[in-house]
C-alpha cells in the first residue's frame, strides 16, 4: 500500500518525506540517494559558498534527475549569492531555516521555484503563508541542531490549524510510527534529520556516525539557551564545559565564540571530545548504518504495520 499525500503531488515525490537539511553532511551524494528513493533530498547549504553548492547541485544531477531541494541558511554570509544561485540553476524546491524567508519569497516564487520554510510558532507559519509560502515544517524542539521551545507533538496541530497549506512534522522522527503519528496531528509528510546522518551516502566522520548508534534515550543535551540560539547535541566533555559556562553566567559573545567551529569538528573531522554532535532525541531509535533507499523503505514498511494494527483494532471495536 503506497501513503500519499497531497504533499507527494505539490513536489513530485513518491513518499511525502524530507530528509533533513544537515550543513556540511547532507551534499548531493545524500540528498540523490533520498530523491532516488522517492522522497526530497536536501542539499543543505548551511554558510557554504556558491562554489561549493554548484558542485553539490551538479553532483545530485548526474545521479539523479528527481526533484530536490537546497536549504537555504538565511544568516549565510553568503544567502544573496545562494538565492541567485538556486534560481540560476532552476533548483525546483527550497527549504529555509535560521531566519525570515519573507524578503525572498516573491523572486523564488517568480522562478517557479517551491518555497518550504522551517517555522517554530504559529505566528510565523501565519506571516509565511500570507507571504506565499507554498508549505511548511513545523520543526519541534526534539530535533537535532538549532531548536526552538515547542514541541512537535503541540507544534503541529497547531500549525495545521493555523494555514491552509500542507505542513511537514519535523523533529523527533525516525520510523513509521513517527510518520503515521505526524498524520495524525494533520502534517501532510515529515522531514527527517537525525536518522539520514546513519545513512552510507552522508558526508560524516565514520565515528560521528558510531556515537549517533550509541545515544540512549537521554542523552542529548540542549546548550546557548541564555544566547537566543540554543542547539541540542549528544553530551561530551565540550558540551559539559559549555553548560558549566553558561551557569557561570559567561558573556553572549564569549559562548559563541565558545562553539565556533565544534560542530564541523565533530561531523567533518571525527572529534567526538571537543567537537558539538548534534543530533535529536529520537537518536536512540538510530541503530545502524544503511543505505538512504533502505532506510526510506523501512520506514514506509513500518508505517503500513502500523495502519494495518489500527485497522485491525478498529475492527476490533
Amino acid at each position: 500500500m503506497l501513503i500519499k499525500t497531497a504533499l507527494c503531488d505539490l513536489l513530485n515525490i513518491k513518499y511525502p518525506l524530507l530528509q533533513g537539511a544537515m550543513a556540511w553532511i547532507a551534499g548531493g551524494r545524500l540528498a540523490a540517494a533520498v530523491s532516488q528513493a522517492g522522497g526530497l533530498g536536501i542539499i543543505g547549504a548551511g554558510s557554504a559558498d556558491c562554489i561549493w553548492i554548484k558542485q553539490e547541485i551538479d553532483l545530485l544531477r548526474q545521479l539523479t534527475d528527481k526533484p530536490f531541494a537546497v536549504n537555504l541558511m538565511l544568516g549565510s554570509p553568503h544567502i544573496h549569492e545562494v538565492v541567485d544561485l538556486v534560481i540560476r540553476e532552476k533548483v525546483p524546491v527550497v527549504t529555509s531555516g535560521g531566519g525570515n524567508p519573507g524578503p525572498y519569497i516573491e523572486r523564488l516564487k517568480q522562478a517557479e521555484i517551491k518555497i518550504i520554510p522551517v517555522v517554530a510558532s504559529v505566528a510565523l507559519a501565519k506571516r509565511l503563508s500570507r507571504l506565499g509560502a507554498d508549505a511548511l515544517i513545523a520543526e519541534g524542539t526534539e530535533s537535532g541542531g538549532h531548536v526552538a521551545e515547542m514541541t512537535t507533538m503541540c507544534l503541529v496541530p497547531m500549525v495545521v490549524d493555523a494555514v491552509a497549506i500542507p505542513v511537514i512534522a519535523a523533529g523527533g522522527i525516525a520510523d513509521g510510527r513517527g510518520f503515521m503519528a505526524a498524520l495524525a496531528l494533520g502534517a501532510q509528510g515529515v522531514q527527517i534529520g537525525t536518522r539520514f546522518i546513519c545513512a552510507e551516502e552522508c558526508n560524516v566522520h565514520p565515528v560521528y556516525q558510531e556515537k549517533v548508534i550509541k545515544a540512549l534515550d537521554r542523552d542529548t543535551v540542549v546548550c546557548g539557551t541564555s544566547t537566543g540560539h540554543p542547539v541540542r547535541a549528544i553530551h561530551n566533555k565540550f558540551t559539559r564545559a559549555y553548560l558549566q559556562s553558561e551557569k557561570a553566567g559567561m558573556s553572549k559573545e564569549d559562548l559563541e565564540e565558545m562553539g565556533r567551529g565544534r560542530y564541523p569538528a565533530a561531523a567533518v573531522h571525527g572529534d567526538l571530545v571537543s567537537g558539538s554532535i548534534l543530533a535529536g532525541q529520537i537518536c536512540g531509535l538510530v541503530n545502524k548504518v544503511q543505505p538512504a533507499a533502505d532506510i526510506i523503505a523501512d520506514i514506509f514498511k513500518d508505517a503500513e504495520q502500523v495502519l494495518q494494527r489500527l485497522e485491525e483494532q478498529r475492527c476490533q471495536d
